[in-house]
């Protein structure tokens, strides 16, 4: 008992380490990143002070222009601007919209519910799609059942989210008379509501989605079912059953669940189409927004969240191989 309590703390020890670690490699991670981003958005083609003397009826003289830049803070070196973007981020700040003078971090918490809970929906759906017919085609290998399902996963990868999506929201109309909500509705005010809302976007970012893990979870599959271990499991007798989701299954998930890891970045911050068409208040629809504006504090802001979110998330993928397979220790 002692042996194993010493085990369990060793192996504790060195999970907390390898978090830590990883945690700590995010910070030259996102610095260097931040600095990209930071630079490359200020090389877009148009001027966010043109825009909006433009968008105000503000003539544009000199005065006027010197005096909205100085306000801004944009008369200040491209160097001085992301130091004082860096000092702010130390203290909890993203910095405010060039154009609401919103704290930035106050419109990101906003939106990022709706994001996630589309990605979260999103996986889901493209889980349940993908995992059952891609063990199923591995399992009956060439047949025309394996066949359908490989026919099936390339249509959906032929196929992108966007026309999906642009389908479901004009065919629909012409037909039936029947479009999804374009309102939102948040969750904490009527879930059922919201989820009759999200559902349609989930599903189809989510079918999307499915086509590139359906297609690794059969390959992986059949890999997995040739191995050694299974021939032995199929010799004792055990149930198809058993030998699938006890033996076969969990083995074959490892390269699945990297895939997925992969996909986070899809799931976040890729699904701008997606919530333009069914209007959805996400961070994807912020981020086209504040690069149409030329809004710098958002378009920053938004990359550091999603980038922190996406890193968090593969880093949970890499934590989960251990349960996966008792053999991988991370150290």
């Amino acid at each position: 008992m002692g042996q194993t309590t010493r085990n369990a703390a060793w192996i504790a020890a060195l999970m907390g380490a390898y978090i830590l670690r990883r945690l700590l490699a995010l910070i030259p991670t996102l610095l260097i990143a931040s600095i990209i981003v930071f630079v490359t958005i200020r090389m877009i083609p148009g001027d966010v002070i043109d825009l909006m003397l433009s968008q105000n009826d503000i003539g544009a003289d000199k005065r006027s222009r010197a005096q909205l830049v100085h306000a801004l803070g944009l008369d200040q070196s491209m160097p001085e601007q992301y130091l004082r973007w860096v000092g702010g981020l130390l203290q909890g700040d993203l910095g405010r919209s060039l154009w609401h003078a919103t704290p930035v971090l106050h419109e990101v918490l906003d939106r990022l519910p709706v994001t996630f809970e589309l990605g979260a929906l999103a996986l889901a759906i493209g889980l349940l799609i993908a995992l059952p017919i891609g063990v199923y085609s591995a399992m009956r290998q060439d047949t025309p059942g394996d066949l359908i399902a490989r026919s099936f996963a390339i249509l959906l990868l032929a196929v992108p989210s966007f026309w999906m999506g642009t389908m479901v929201m004009v065919f629909p109309s012409i037909w039936w008379g029947w479009s999804p909500e374009v309102n939102y509705v948040k969750f904490s005010d009527d879930p059922w509501q919201n989820l009759k809302q999200m559902i349609v976007p989930a599903l189809v970012l989510g079918t999307s989605l499915s086509a590139v893990t359906m297609r690794m979870t059969r390959t992986m599959m059949l890999e997995v079912l040739r191995q050694d271990y299974i021939r032995t499991a199929w010799a004792k007798g055990l149930q198809e059953r058993v030998v699938i989701l006890r033996h076969a299954v969990r083995n074959a998930l490892i390269p699945v669940v990297t895939l997925i890891g992969l996909q986070a970045p899809l799931l976040i911050g890729g699904a701008v189409i997606i919530e333009q068409i069914f209007v959805l208040p996400g961070m994807g629809l912020m981020m086209l927004e504040a690069v149409n504006q030329r809004d710098y504090p958002v378009i920053t802001g938004v990359f550091l969240v999603v980038g922190v979110t996406v890193m968090l998330i593969n880093l949970l993928v890499d934590l989960s191989y251990g349960l996966l397979d008792p053999r991988v220790r991370h150290q």
